[in-house]
């Protein structure tokens, strides 16, 4: 397990410094920003963010923090639907339906074993999000 979690964390720093170098010469490019947008997203990720936060701070006041991870996944799964439009990605939308599913077997796993719920949580979401983050990578180098 150990060895998958170094691969995973190579893989996922290697993705994040191609993305780095990707944005910063895309920066100077003659793409445009929509500021049209700014506001929406705004609004959608401090509605994110107030959700996983006062839903986090609930369940850790219930004595139920072992399931802060499951809320999170699901509100960050949740999240990317309003988003899809917003950035025109549709493949946010299949992120965010196999990101509810993850936090869904999170909270079963955590209710009914001993399995701790965040690392289902996190195994799968982390999978999932680096699986994306890839294939982003991929489609910015070679645009449709």
């Amino acid at each position: 397990m150990r060895a998958l979690l170094v691969v995973g964390s190579l893989v996922a720093l290697l993705t994040a410094a191609l993305g780095g170098v990707l944005s910063a010469r895309l920066r100077g490019a003659a793409s445009p920003r929509d500021r049209a947008a700014d506001r929406p997203y705004l609004l959608i990720v401090l509605a994110e963010f107030a959700a996983a936060g006062l839903g986090a701070a609930v369940l850790v006041a219930a004595n139920w923090s072992e399931y802060v991870p499951v809320l999170v996944c699901l509100v960050v799964g949740l999240h990317f639907f309003p988003l899809a439009p917003l950035l025109r990605d549709p493949l946010l939308r299949p992120l965010g339906v196999a990101l509810c599913p993850v936090a869904a077997a999170g909270l079963v796993t955590g209710l009914a074993s001993g399995v701790s719920a965040g690392l289902v949580v996190g195994v799968g979401a982390g999978v999932l999000l680096l699986g994306y983050a890839v294939q982003a990578l991929i489609r910015a180098y070679r645009p449709a």
